[in-house]
């Protein structure tokens, strides 16, 4: 029961394929809609698959940045292979997708340098993140809520000082003093002198314009002028004077005017505190956002300064209480039962109904693409369906939920330099069926718009070599005669290897063709160009070819007329 129930904030997996890996989400919201389903606002993090080369290549050099720093244990190829899969990144970009799509729950936690990356891959359902996706702008950014734990970020203790030993160190550049304690006033006058100083900074509001407009009324001077900014300021005053009072008195109120002293709320106008509102309901706490894109004006102090005065307010409160009332009305959690019905891709055994991938023609003896079992009691079907992959029931539920195979195999194949889209381990089934040259081209043309690469296909020596050395078993002519049948080419290199210490050391004679001039290749083009053919005068040349009836007799690509022709050759009239 527990373990379908889902709450605002659980990490959950998300099925819009059936052939596809699961999709990660963080839920926001849960809401029901007019027809009484339930729809779930999620945050969407995106796997290593859905990013491009580039990007890839980034995350891959702030993993090794991460793995020197924080000294992680050597790790095996495999395992390497395996952690890209727990590798997540966050985004900023919310959708609502039907909660009846919901296929379990995962962990998704913030990578640190404490962690342990070989951690990861013993917990099932586990995965990290370190690095923030932008999909509009196709960026990679580090994430600002690092939490900074680690022997870099500690103080350094210095050694305790013997009995009796000086302290050499300049204490002016360590500490400043701005309260003493031990002073000579009592608390009553000390009191005093703060409602002597909220006095002065009322007074000196209703002196100051941009103040009057701001504060029209006295009860609201009176509230600015007792805030923590004024009280700071008379409490610094007197220590500045040794706690003389006759002295702070006249340092509030100089021969100029009073001192006015105002804070971040004061500083801003209301267009300003409406705008932080705005950034802060899209952006949270990101207060590198906030000034980026909404208050480029304000300095990063001022924005963090404001946002703890404005939690004071009474407007905080009641946006706090209209959210409470919203969050009220919504759902907290619902029930998904478990997924219970047949995924497509299932091989159905030849006894049963075939699967709706027709599934069924599948090859006996073919092993798991990923682990390379050959026995498993549930198989399906992966990879395009002309090479007919499968994987067990294991691997299928670890590419569901990870987005890759276990091991690296041949049809994932490596990262292409340059190439704007993943390996083929971290591509769809779809994506790697349309980079198949057995597919229809128009079922690829949308993707090869984008993905068409030049390539190569570049023999070894030793190929070369059979070639020439096993012509009788290789019998090239024949095998161009039947294109589709396949050649056990480890045999030919096997049967290569016996022979070639046997094979001749003579070098193979090479029959020099002398090559003709340029004139004579002209010479003989002008003797074997055609003659050219002279129509009957008086007889018409009909406009569409297709209504005579006489033979049509094209020439030779060598310029030889047919033996055919429907009238004969005149010569020119003298």
């Amino acid at each position: 029961m527990a373990a379908n129930m889902y709450r605002v904030g659980d990490y959950v997996y998300f099925e819009n394929s059936s052939s596809n890996p699961y999709l990660i989400r963080r839920i926001e919201e849960l809401n029901k809609t007019a027809n009484g389903n339930v729809e779930a606002k999620v945050v969407c993090l995106f796997r290593r698959r859905d990013l491009s080369g580039n990007l890839n290549t980034l995350a891959d050099s702030n993993a090794r940045e991460f793995e020197e720093e924080s000294k992680q244990p050597t790790l095996s190829e495999q395992q390497k292979h395996q952690l890209k899969h727990r590798e997540l990144f966050l985004s900023r970009q919310f959708e609502s997708l039907p909660a009846t799509h919901i296929r379990g729950k995962c962990n998704v936690t913030l990578l640190n340098e404490t962690d342990v990356l070989s951690g990861y891959l013993e917990k099932e359902d586990c995965f990290f993140y370190s690095l923030v996706y932008d999909p509009v702008q196709k960026t990679l950014l580090a994430d600002q809520g690092e939490i900074r734990v680690g022997s870099k970020y500690q103080a350094e203790i210095p050694d305790k000082l013997a009995e009796g030993e000086l302290d050499n160190r300049v204490q002016d550049k360590l500490e400043t003093k701005v309260w003493d304690p031990s002073n000579q006033l009592k608390d009553p006058q000390i009191d005093q002198f703060l409602v002597v100083a909220r006095a002065v900074g009322t007074f000196a509001r209703a002196l100051d314009c941009s103040s009057s407009i701001r504060q029209p009324s006295l009860h609201m001077s009176a509230a600015a002028a007792s805030r923590d900014i004024t009280l700071f300021h008379a409490m610094d005053t007197l220590q500045k004077n040794n706690y003389d009072l006759a002295k702070a008195m006249s340092t509030l109120v100089p021969q100029g005017g009073p001192v006015l002293c105002r804070d971040e709320m004061e500083e801003w106008s209301a267009s300003e505190a409406m705008l932080f509102e705005e950034a802060l309901e899209k952006y949270g706490k990101d207060f590198n956002d906030i000034r980026q894109d909404f208050l480029p004006w304000k300095s990063l102090a001022s924005v963090v300064q404001f946002y703890y005065m404005w939690k004071t307010t009474d407007r905080y409160i009641q946006q706090k209480r209209l959210k409470a009332a919203e969050a009220d009305s919504k759902l907290k959690q619902v029930y998904i039962p478990t997924y219970t019905k047949p995924n497509p891709n299932q091989i159905m055994m030849p006894s049963s109904k075939p699967g709706m991938n027709g599934a069924a023609g599948f090859q006996k003896g073919l092993n798991c693409e990923s682990c390379h079992t050959s026995q498993s009691p549930q198989w399906y079907a992966w990879g395009p369906p002309n090479m007919q992959c499968r994987l067990c029931a294991s691997c299928w539920i670890y590419w569901k939920k990870y987005g890759g195979l276990k091991t690296p195999t041949q049809l994932e194949g490596a990262a292409r330099a340059g190439s704007e889209t993943g390996p083929r381990g971290h591509m769809t089934r779809q994506e790697v069926q349309g980079m198949s040259p057995f597919t229809r081209n128009e079922g690829r043309a949308k993707l090869l718009a984008k993905n068409r690469q030049t390539f190569i296909l570049q023999t070894t020596k030793l190929t070369r070599i059979a070639r020439r050395v096993c012509q009788d078993i290789l019998q090239p002519r024949r095998a161009a005669r039947r294109p589709y049948a396949s050649i056990n080419a480890n045999a030919v290199k096997a049967e290569c290897m016996i022979r070639l210490p046997k094979a001749t050391k003579t070098p193979l004679k090479i029959k020099i063709v002398p090559r003709q001039s340029l004139a004579t290749i002209v010479k003989d083009l002008a003797a074997s160009a055609p003659l050219k053919v002279k129509t009957i005068r008086g007889l018409s040349t009909p406009i569409n070819r297709n209504q005579t009836s006489q033979p049509r007799v094209g020439q030779s690509l060598l310029g030889k007329r047919g033996f055919e022709t429907g009238f004969e050759e005149t010569s020119d009239p003298v």
